[in-house]
């Protein structure tokens, strides 16, 4: 069982994507560094991290450390990361080959640590939404509990339209506030780019809030984040 959802300021985004290697960092550290711009203090959050260190202040994993590199608050790596696994396996099974089960009610307490040095905490996933966490929990389920803000990162390429959809319906069955989503050029050479997104436009029912190239470095992204466009969270 998940722990009863506490009331807090709905100032959490929880960056998901279609897939793994979609772009979710990328969209993840562009926000925190478009959310300093605007003059609030941002840190991101990566409740789960595989295929990492432990003794290493940014874990040894890519992930982390961009999102240590972006955030305009210093925080405890602790905070930031709560679990820190080896294999680079989905997180249920590399917290069971640690001989551990992930709690939402630990990540719960980081992040509300980290809320309180900060005005945004941008937390990214691993994988899709719906990736377990534990043998009965997973990332939805972490949405829910934080009352966090969903943006989606569609990696542009070819099959992104049901994997968006099906993503988009997912956030939909669970009732979490879709705020806004992203799609970015994984693919240079997709055919029909355009008529994909204008697709994806019409049918998603969240603004799209960026688009972003392909590879593009760190400025190009935060300049590419419209955070006017994310929509008015539901009540």
């Amino acid at each position: 069982m998940i722990p009863h959802p506490i009331p807090l300021a709905p100032h959490g985004i929880f960056v998901t994507g279609t897939d793994t290697g979609v772009g979710k960092t990328l969209v993840a550290t562009a926000l925190l560094r478009a959310f300093a711009r605007s003059g609030l203090r941002a840190v991101g959050m990566k409740p789960v991290a595989t295929g990492c260190r432990t003794d290493a202040p940014d874990r040894a994993n890519e992930d982390v450390a961009a999102l240590i590199d972006a955030s305009s608050v210093r925080a405890p790596i602790d905070l930031i990361n709560p679990y820190c696994f080896a294999p680079p396996i989905a997180p249920h099974l590399a917290a069971q080959q640690a001989g551990i089960s992930t709690s939402l009610a630990r990540i719960q307490e980081s992040y509300l640590s980290l809320a309180r040095l900060a005005d945004r905490v941008v937390m990214e996933g691993a994988g899709g939404l719906l990736v377990p966490l534990n043998r009965d929990e997973d990332f939805g389920d972490l949405v829910r509990l934080l009352d966090f803000s969903v943006v989606l990162v569609v990696g542009m390429r070819l099959g992104c339209l049901n994997h968006a959809l099906l993503t988009a319906e997912a956030i939909r069955s669970r009732d979490l506030p879709f705020v806004g989503w992203v799609a970015n050029r994984i693919d240079p050479a997709m055919p029909f780019f355009e008529d994909n997104l204008a697709f994806l436009k019409q049918k998603l029912p969240a603004p799209l809030i960026a688009v972003m190239p392909f590879a593009p470095d760190s400025a190009r992204a935060c300049s590419a984040i419209r955070l006017d466009l994310l929509a008015a969270r539901h009540p």
